[in-house]
């Protein structure tokens, strides 16, 4: 979408969060095993990385991997998990030529310590780029990580590093793993489905929700350019009466 390409950046979303959901079913739907959505999902992560770097947007995060999603059959599991330990090996280079600071959020502790360390390089080889910011969320579960922030918080407490008093929306923040990052202005979800599913839960407070029918492995640059541009027709209030009246 040109266009797009032209708007002023008051007019874009800043942060735009993404619920990758349908890969299964474009697997099913073709008579093929739910590994291979998922190694057409994973061409649509490339897609959409570099078509928000163009569409002008600066924070990305991808719902890659839920703490849930552990309950899958372990073949599915190692298959999501060979996956992601080839892409880190082999998409960083290319990321980082387009200036994607990439980093991860979740439970790293429950994936395989290989992937740890690639990860840990995979950051560490894009820090310095500033083109866009691409989150995945890997082992990642909304309550789980509010849960955590209370508990760190509460041992602070416990030990008189800070008053339960002085404890507010802004220090809360900045004890979860997004704590970089500005709130999502837009969540998408692929799919037709409608539900957020233990997907940034606290930072997605205010932000606008759109569903899209279509399944991941075909999104692309396009459905996220329209799913801005119903962003942008929005009338965002954050509780407060309209610019209207």
């Amino acid at each position: 979408m040109p266009e797009l390409l032209t708007l002023p950046n008051r007019a874009l979303p800043t942060h735009v969060a993404i619920i990758m959901d349908g890969n299964g079913r474009w697997a099913k739907a073709r008579g093929l095993p739910r590994t291979a959505g998922h190694r057409r999902g994973a061409e649509a992560v490339r897609r959409t990385m570099i078509g928000a770097a163009e569409l002008g947007i600066s924070y990305l995060t991808l719902y890659g991997f839920s703490s849930e999603n552990w309950k899958r059959p372990l073949t599915e599991v190692d298959d999501l998990m060979g996956l992601l330990r080839r892409h880190l090996q082999h998409d960083i280079a290319k990321l980082a030529e387009e200036g994607v600071r990439l980093c991860v959020i979740g439970e790293r502790e429950r994936l395989p310590i290989d992937i740890v360390r690639l990860i840990g390089d995979a950051e560490e080889q894009t820090k310095s780029n500033d083109r866009i910011t691409v989150a995945i969320a890997i082992s990642y579960g909304s309550r789980q990580e509010i849960a955590a922030a209370a508990r760190y918080l509460a041992a602070q407490a416990v030990a008189g590093k800070i008053e339960p008093d002085a404890i507010d929306e802004e220090v809360f923040a900045a004890c979860l793993m997004t704590a970089d990052m500005p709130d999502p202005d837009l969540v998408v979800r692929t799919s037709g489905e409608q539900r957020i599913s233990n997907f940034l839960l606290w930072q997605s407070a205010y932000s606008e929700l759109i569903f899209i029918d279509k399944l991941w492995p075909d999104f692309d640059k396009e459905d996220l350019a329209e799913a801005i541009r119903e962003f942008q027709q929005r009338d965002r209030r954050y509780g407060a009466v309209a610019s209207s009246g």
